[in-house]
């Protein structure tokens, strides 16, 4: 196992109801900043049970995070907070809309120049505005890590930043405000946490025998409840697994001391920037070509996946890292994903472009470090 340092201090408040808590996890002598997106939350009432919460509180609004939050709309957001004099920021959404904020507390206290800087050129993040947030969609993790993804449309890059900083002071989930999202969302965020969680898990074997367990835990579950819970999206219980498997997938705590890849998530999020697919189904496109690009280098954990999580024996090690790979395609497939770059009108002309984007001149992707311009050129033909 690898050295490591995990530390989570978000608070998380999980259940049927647990919205009201808001008024007992906020200082009463705050400013409030409520950031919300387009708006769904006024349909479904999260909106009506956040104000409720709220009631007596000093609070502003600020609409309009887009899914994949762009920097020119959070600048918005910075200034207005500003000229108010925020004392908090809570994110009432789904990983965009709370990714968008965690910028937001950052750009606000930020002293350094342009807050691009924090994404472009990795610049400090000292200190932040602090922050909450409700979750209506389980599918990021962001509820409960220090990670954020923001996007510009101006020059249609995508980057990510991580700071202590902006770690959620209290995250409320409560299952009850995912139960009318629209199918897509609910297919997306099964996808996005269960490549969360191969990120971490599909790489190679340093003995932690817990972190596997844990992570083929959450891969487990989200097989047993993806088909049950798209034909039954009203199901509390499902929604409440669901949600919890997304949290667990990406808090750091199954990353701990374990070798990590990312390369999905790097290619995708040029796939999302140059071409608007939704993060989960860029993710879905990719991970099946990742792993056959790299077998050889993972063949050890796909083979643990096929035993344990899948429950396969029978064949050579070979055909058993073809077939788990396969399976997995199909797993995403029988959740409502397109696998293959194809299906998105996406042809090979466009792999250069999409390859040059990402900066791997001083700094390779997967856990090897191994993965340059040309292996990215060849996983993307594997997505064909």
């Amino acid at each position: 196992m690898l050295n490591f340092s995990f530390h989570n201090p978000t608070n998380i408040v999980f259940g049927k109801g647990s919205i009201s808590e808001i008024s007992n996890l906020v200082d009463e002598n705050f400013k409030v900043m409520l950031i919300y997106g387009g708006g769904s939350i006024k349909k479904n009432r999260v909106y009506d049970q956040v104000m409720d919460a709220l009631d007596g509180f000093s609070v502003i609004e600020f609409a309009g995070i887009e899914p994949n939050p762009r920097y020119e709309t959070l600048m918005k957001a910075v200034k207005l907070a500003k000229e108010n004099n925020v004392d908090f920021l809570l994110a009432v959404g789904g990983g965009s809309v709370l990714d968008g904020t965690k910028f937001i507390a950052a750009a606000m206290n930020f002293k350094l120049g342009d807050p691009w800087d924090i994404l472009v050129k990795g610049a400090p993040v000292v200190s932040a505005v602090p922050l909450g947030a409700v979750m209506t969609l389980a599918a990021t993790g962001s509820e409960s890590n220090a990670l954020a993804v923001i996007s510009r449309e101006s020059t249609k890059e995508k980057l990510h930043f991580s700071s202590e900083y902006v770690y959620p002071k209290f995250a409320v989930l409560d299952p009850m405000a995912t139960i009318s999202l629209p199918q897509r969302q609910t297919q997306n965020g099964i996808v996005d946490a269960y490549v969360h969680v191969c990120e971490q898990y599909l790489t190679y074997d340093v003995r932690a025998l817990l972190q596997d367990r844990q992570a083929e835990a959450i891969l487990s579950t989200l097989i047993e409840t993806a088909p049950e819970l798209l034909k039954n999206p009203k199901d509390y219980d499902l929604r409440s697994n669901l949600m919890w498997c997304a949290a667990q997938a990406l808090n750091g705590l199954i990353g701990c001391g374990v070798p990590q890849d990312w390369t999905a998530h790097m290619i995708g999020h040029e796939l999302t920037a140059l071409f608007g697919i939704d993060h989960a189904r860029s993710l879905a496109v990719v991970l099946p070509a990742v792993l056959e690009h790299q077998r050889a280098n993972k063949a050890g954990k796909l083979l643990k996946y096929a035993k344990r999580v899948w429950g396969m024996e029978d064949g050579t090690d070979d055909e058993i890292v073809t077939k788990v790979i396969a399976k997995t395609k199909d797993f995403f497939k029988a959740v409502g994903m397109p696998v293959s770059l194809s299906d998105y009108s996406i042809r090979p002309h466009s792999f250069e472009k999409i390859a040059g984007r990402l900066n791997l001149t001083q700094m390779k992707l997967g856990e090897h470090g191994n993965i340059g311009y040309q292996e990215v050129i060849e996983i993307l033909n594997l997505c064909k």
